[in-house]
């Protein structure tokens, strides 16, 4: 018989009547005013989804041997055993086959895609003049071709002026400004925009303008190391800022919720406004879920919030209560074509009444949005800073500098990542910078493109460019909705999590585990992200990098970074020197200055599911990692290589 928990889970979870998981705290988070009903309701929604997972799997099965893994086919069964509504997203599949079927052809997963996509590859390639037809299921996706783009145009502006008095700029840019912002569900009423060439400029922009002097602090909540928060460290710390961070209980990573809202707790109640909040509802590494309570309780007291919405779900900006919790400022990120061109643009919205707070600079990164077909000319949209182009040379430096130390690199129609030695501490946020440029392309150099649809891109534009606009994922995303997109996403990583704790090297009587889980394990409200490293029969981790090359060579994209600012209790603090790394360059900055405390880390690989994920990608993944129980896969790879001439992964 049933238990009450596996029941409450198939009417609750399973079924769709489950509250947002963005809605809800987790025991460690501050709780929200509910009825002890609806409490109870929803703790047996989680535990039942939690049980049902675990036990309809493969129950009390361990995989030592990855020639032994149960066929995809088994595997399918006993997943939509457990989640029957699974096949309610089919429209997803269906989008897929018709407007992505480049991922189906290339057989590659993309699990290192972050922020949200504009276009879909048949719509962009249907606008590629020069494009090779599909004339079979077996042929390699055509490339796209450099039709239908339009240029990014540096300036050099105070953001302040832009936003009070840049008005909507060309066109295009209005076009475009309002189909993001009605996509991020708010009203031109109550925010301005400005396009930023990445979302590294976006926080940059940010932390250059903001009254430091004034408003002294700078709180931020991430468990893992951002490039762009650090830039926005850097910079606030160099105008005065006080930097503090939250931290994150050992060993599931939750909000350490005493010391975070002391932090918040406001200090001095003359004192109106205490300094700038900085958080993500969710970790683009562990996918973790933080409630957006907190973004309430530190407006109550005296801070401005500023949202990074760059590692949320497609949709799931339509979850949030901005009614009710509206951040001062939100910062996110959009690609062109998953699977095909990661390169984009930031956006960072401004709440209008918070406007008048910021601070007069001269900081790069703003953009205008120029149509491909007209020459990159000065910006004169009304601010009181005379705009001056940035040069190529300049320009390119910047996004070097700034969005791709680690590089992406095509190969065969598609992304991907290699990184250096010296790039190994960068995690992959998905911004711009072309792929041509990344490979020393000088004619593409020439311009910053991103592509865009028009009805007609061979002939000029009148005034009315971009009247003909679509951006058919964002179109996609919306017809699909929040609850479906969610609710799949959930099925998919909750089952990739149960499949890899089953894996175990052989021949050990402790049951060693070949894949340690950062954060979150099976859990109804978690992301579709996750956090791991894999580790070899002697107990020894794999490096991370290597993990990514192998994973590569198997047609599957992964990234890596660093998992930071986690507190260990007494009970765990024999667990600290084995678990955390301090870093080479770290160790070094400490010698020169020995004032400052490195920072120790975790270095993982992570994956990140898109809303266009289905079970196929999940167990090819899962089957790729289980290789790893083979003790000689690593040295295999190695000879096989060699043997076909090619360049030998560093081990």
């Amino acid at each position: 018989m049933q238990s009450p928990c596996f029941k409450a889970a198939e009417r609750v979870c399973l079924y769709g009547c489950c509250t947002s998981p963005l809605l809800v705290t987790s025991e460690d988070q501050e709780p929200q005013k509910t009825s002890s009903k609806s409490k109870s309701t929803l703790a047996s929604c989680r535990q039942g989804f939690a049980a049902i997972t675990a036990s309809t799997f493969f129950p009390n099965t361990h995989f030592t041997n990855h020639e032994n893994l149960p066929s995809q086919q088994e595997s399918l069964v006993q997943f939509t055993k457990a989640y029957p509504r699974y096949s309610e997203t089919s429209q997803v599949d269906q989008i897929r086959a018709e407007e992505y079927y480049h991922l189906s052809l290339s057989k590659h997963i993309c699990l290192d895609y972050i922020g949200i996509g504009l276009f879909s590859y048949l719509q962009i390639q249907s606008q590629s003049s020069s494009a090779v037809p599909v004339t079979s299921s077996s042929s390699p996706p055509p490339r796209i071709s450099d039709a239908s783009f339009f240029n990014l145009s540096y300036k050099s502006v105070n953001l302040k002026s832009q936003l009070l008095h840049g008005g909507q700029g060309s066109h295009l840019e209005s076009v475009i400004r309002k189909r993001i912002m009605d996509f991020l569900n708010i009203s031109q009423n109550d925010y301005c925009m400005v396009f930023t060439a990445n979302k590294s400029s976006a926080f940059k922009l940010l932390a250059e303008s903001y009254p430091f002097q004034h408003s002294r602090n700078l709180l931020t909540v991430y468990d893992y190391e951002s490039e762009a928060l650090q830039t926005m460290v850097n910079t606030s710390e160099r105008r005065g800022a006080k930097i503090m961070s939250a931290e994150f209980k050992w060993p599931r990573l939750r909000v350490h919720s005493t010391k975070l809202r002391k932090m918040i707790g406001r200090k001095n109640k003359k004192k109106k406004h205490q300094g700038l909040f900085v958080m993500p509802l969710q970790s683009r590494m562990t996918g973790a879920s933080y409630s957006y309570q907190w973004m309430s309780i530190a407006q109550e007291n005296g801070w401005h919030v500023l949202l990074d919405g760059c590692a949320l779900g497609p949709k799931d900006m339509g979850s949030f209560g901005l009614s009710l919790f509206r951040p001062d400022f939100l910062i996110c990120s959009f690609y062109k074509v998953i699977g095909e061109n990661p390169t984009g643009f930031g956006c960072l919205c401004v709440k209008r009444s918070t406007v008048q707070i910021l601070e007069a600079s001269t900081g790069t990164g703003i953009v205008s949005l120029v149509a491909a077909n007209q020459p990159s000319q000065e910006d004169s949209s009304g601010t009181d800073t005379e705009l001056e182009q940035i040069s190529i040379p300049e320009a390119k430096e910047e996004m070097d500098r700034e969005i791709f130390p680690s590089g992406l690199i095509v190969s065969q129609g598609r992304q991907t990542k290699r990184p250096t030695e010296s790039e190994t501490a960068t995690t992959r946020e998905m911004d711009t910078t072309s792929k041509a440029e990344r490979l020393g392309d000088s004619e593409t150099m020439k311009s910053k493109r991103a592509i865009v649809s028009y009805n007609n891109s061979d002939v000029k534009l009148p005034e009315n460019e971009g009247a003909g606009m679509q951006f058919r994922c964002l179109d996609h995303v919306d017809s699909l909705g929040l609850m479906l997109i969610s609710s799949r996403g959930r099925y998919l990583i909750n089952w990739l999590v149960s499949a890899i704790v089953k894996l175990q090297h052989p021949n050990r009587l402790d049951n060693f585990p070949l894949v340690k889980i950062y954060g979150p394990r099976i859990k109804f409200d978690r992301g579709p992200a996750l956090s791991f490293n894999i580790y070899d029969w002697k107990g020894e981790k794999v490096d991370p990098i290597l993990v990514q090359k192998l994973a590569d060579r198997n047609n599957i994209s992964l990234s890596t970074g660093f998992l930071h600012n986690i507190w260990f209790s007494d009970k765990h603090e024999q667990e600290k020197d084995k678990i955390l790394e301090t870093r080479k360059s770290q160790e070094k900055e400490k010698a020169r200055n020995k004032s400052r405390k490195a920072d120790q880390k975790i270095q993982i690989v992570t994956a990140a599911l898109s809303f266009l994920a289905n079970f196929e990608d999940m167990y090819r993944f899962w089957a790729f990692i289980a290789q790893f129980l083979d003790a000689d896969f690593v040295e295999k790879e190695r000879w096989r290589y060699t043997a076909l001439d090619q360049k030998t992964v560093e081990v």
